[in-house]
């Protein structure tokens, strides 16, 4: 099987499971899946998908697993005896071909995810590791991991040139993995090849194996559920940063920023967030222009923006990290996240497939972030709705601009 554990997932999934038994435990929610990458035909790959699955929802926490996780002084003595009951129901997912005539033509297929959040939220990244192993068996299992081993020496040499002794990295690769076998692999290499620069990784099971640091806080959906969660539409940003700052008293001290743009996460991100927070996750649009944005925004409110941390996550590659870290590692703290260009550079291209939260309590909830690919609703209604009460531009509004991504 693919997934034969479930910490063969990422750390802010449990971390956010946590908030929702606490917070949230009511909570239904729909997730969708989404290909974002044309000629995947991924239709007739759907008994291996389905028996995946199947493994997956016969998987329980382990005595030895939970016991790692109780050694996270972040996560609470009654979450982990939740997890000790926990299982994934096998009836709150489907995958099928696509509904659309024209997608089922093109092979293209449906996953959705229904059901309580707090029985749910665990299926995201291990279905998405799942499609993602299950098509590079089929459409790339000859690829030339020797040639792949020396692309990722030389990354590793890189990052070991002077200068860059303060540039750590880590591995954000799950969902995108070319195989488990391989993020493994990637992971030996890097470990023995930058030592403390490796920061750590997001996958639990590997940093529990490998004796690595777990890394991770909160992800979109948490954000998105905030929407039908939260208070009136337009404070929902404030309630889940309070929420998340209740549950974890200084732990996990890192907000996302995106899920509205930057300049609505600026307006809610005031004074007392700048202090409370650790920092900022970047996750869509031109990582420079919102890298020296948050330090404005910092300085504007009497904070030392060394005293706090930019984390980078989007598309990242090891030259982009450099320019990144050349930048601003004199000006503000810095963390890097590379997934797909660590987990997945095989000489092929990855799918771009996400599986994204569409609805909680029967109500649509979406994200609108600072690259318009990346937005995902199924009510157009809506997100109309959402620029309104968050003064965002439509994408036809915007100026044109060198430091704005298409």
């Amino acid at each position: 099987m693919i997934i034969s554990s479930l910490l063969d997932t990422d750390l802010y999934k449990f971390t956010m499971m946590q908030v929702v038994l606490h917070h949230f435990p009511g909570a239904e929610v729909e997730y969708r899946f989404r290909c974002r990458t044309p000629g995947v035909a991924l239709a007739p790959l759907l008994p291996r998908i389905d028996a995946e699955i199947d493994a997956l929802c016969a998987l329980r926490f382990t005595a030895e697993e939970l016991r790692y996780l109780r050694g996270l002084r972040f996560l609470k003595s009654d979450f982990i005896d939740f997890l000790e009951l926990f299982r994934l129901r096998r009836s709150r997912i489907e995958a099928r071909p696509a509904e659309d005539a024209a997608a089922r033509a093109r092979g293209e297929i449906d996953i959705r995810i229904r059901g309580p959040w707090l029985h749910t939220i665990l299926f995201e990244v291990p279905v998405l590791a799942i499609v993602g192993e299950v098509w590079a068996a089929h459409a790339h299992a000859d690829a030339d991991r020797q040639a792949a081993m020396a692309r990722l020496d030389a990354k590793i040499a890189r990052l070991r040139e002077p200068g860059l002794e303060g540039c750590r990295i880590a591995d954000y690769g799950t969902r995108r993995r070319y195989s488990r076998a391989w993020q493994r692999r990637v992971l030996e290499r890097l470990q023995g090849g930058l030592g403390a620069q490796l920061a750590g990784t997001s996958n639990v099971a590997l940093a529990r194996d490998m004796e690595l640091r777990p890394l991770g806080t909160m992800a979109h959906e948490y954000l998105q559920a905030c929407q039908a969660l939260g208070p009136r539409l337009r404070d929902t940003q404030v309630f889940a940063f309070e929420n998340w700052a209740r549950e974890y008293r200084g732990d996990l001290g890192i907000a996302l920023a995106d899920v509205y743009g930057l300049q609505a996460f600026l307006r809610d991100f005031d004074l007392y967030f700048c202090k409370l927070f650790d920092g900022a996750r970047h996750d869509s649009g031109d990582p420079f222009a919102w890298g020296e944005q948050m330090i404005a925004h910092y300085a504007a409110h009497r904070v030392d923006p060394r005293s706090k941390t930019l984390v980078f996550s989007d598309a990242l590659t090891v030259d982009k990290v450099i320019d990144l870290y050349r930048r601003f590692h004199q000006r503000v703290g810095l963390a890097f996240g590379i997934g797909t260009n660590l987990m997945h550079d095989l000489g092929h291209e990855a799918p771009q497939m996400v599986i994204k939260m569409v609805r909680c309590n029967d109500q649509p909830v979406a994200k609108i972030s600072d690259e318009p690919a990346k937005n995902m609703c199924d009510d157009v209604a809506y997100l109309t709705y959402l620029r309104e009460v968050f003064q965002i531009p439509s994408p036809a509004d915007l100026p044109a601009s060198d430091e704005i991504r298409p």
